[in-house]
Order: structure tokens, then C-alpha cells, then sequence
């Protein structure tokens, strides 16, 4: 039976990192009762959400272990908060070129090897770790986005490994990790 559910690819921060950035989503939550960026954990997006036919993951994870064959570790850098607009509020992620690499050759195997849409933001990739968004009301967002300066911070951390993400119960719940083997 087909069963389509929802999938994307991402860069967990490691443990200590992961950590901080969720103690700013709870706080957010806790101080304006905004929820949705805690739906999914700190993370960096290198593909948006897809559909994929879930009988066929063992497909989706084989054929991305075969793009990461050649791929190294990265350093990422958080430096600081930024926004889009007043939409988004985010951890802003140093835009180096093995990443910007990684995810321009990511894009590309998508569409190649899974058939997966190019989404605009594919093509306009700004890499962040996003905090607030969704039910982010005008009305609140410098009081937020001041709160998100006070407690972000500059670090940086190795990856080594991307994350399969998949949506179950409204969330987004790590599927698999499959290691750079570069």
C-alpha cells in the first residue's frame, strides 16, 4: 500500500548546541506562548519538506548514503539572531562554502535522483535555525525578537551526518541519521 508522508533533510547541532537552542524556543514559548518552532528540533535545512512514498524509505536512505560517499564534516557557525521580515526570527548560520557546496550538490541530487520539486527556497538558500515562525503575531515580535538577541550566542560545531526528518502526530521526529563518509 502507498502511504505518502511528509520528509526533509537537515544538520543537527550537536548535543551542548541543540540544547541551547531549544532553551530558547521554550523560552519563547514560555514568555509569549508561541509553539510552532518546537514542532521540530534545532536544526539547519538542507531540503525542504517533501512528500515521499514511505514503503520506499529504505530507497530515500540508500540513495542518500550513496551522495554522502564523498562528503567531509563541516563547521557551522550560529552567529547571532536575524529575521525575515517579520515572519521568521532565526540563529543566524555563517554561510561558508562547504555548506553552501553541500547544499547547492543536495538540491541538485534531489531533483535528479528522487524527482523532488525545486523549491524556491532550494534556489535562495539562507542558512539558519529558525526559533519563531507561524504563530509569530506582529503585535509581539520586537518584544520576541529583543528576547532572542538577549539569549542567542556565537559558537561554532562540527556535523557529520544528515538528518532525515519525518512529520508524525503534527511533528517532526529525526528518522535516520546517515553519516558523511568523505
Amino acid at each position: 500500500m502507498k502511504i505518502i508522508q511528509k520528509y526533509f533533510l537537515a544538520l543537527i547541532p550537536p548535543p551542548e548546541v541543540f540544547q541551547q537552542v531549544h532553551h530558547i524556543k521554550l523560552l519563547i514559548q514560555e514568555q509569549f506562548g508561541i509553539k510552532y518552532a518546537l514542532k521540530s528540533p534545532p536544526h539547519v535545512t538542507l531540503k525542504m519538506p517533501f512528500n515521499y512514498n514511505e514503503a520506499k524509505e529504505s530507497v530515500l536512505e540508500t540513495k542518500l548514503t550513496g551522495f554522502l560517499k564523498d562528503k567531509k564534516s563541516l563547521n557551522l557557525t550560529i552567529n547571532g539572531a536575524d529575521t525575515f521580515g517579520k515572519r521568521v526570527i532565526f540563529l543566524a548560520i555563517t554561510p561558508t562554502p562547504e555548506l553552501m557546496d553541500l547544499q547547492s550538490s543536495m538540491k541538485i541530487f534531489c531533483k535528479r535522483e528522487l524527482n523532488l520539486v525545486d523549491e524556491l527556497s532550494d534556489r535562495n538558500y539562507h542558512p539558519h535555525m529558525t526559533v519563531a515562525f507561524k504563530d509569530l503575531k506582529a503585535a509581539r515580535f520586537d518584544e520576541i525578537l529583543d528576547l532572542v538577541k538577549r539569549e542567542s550566542f556565537q559558537t561554532s560545531f562540527c556535523v557529520d551526518s544528515v538528518s532525515i526528518l519525518k512529520r508524525s502526530a503534527q511533528k517532526w521526529n529525526l528518522h535516520k541519521n546517515l553519516a558523511f563518509l568523505g
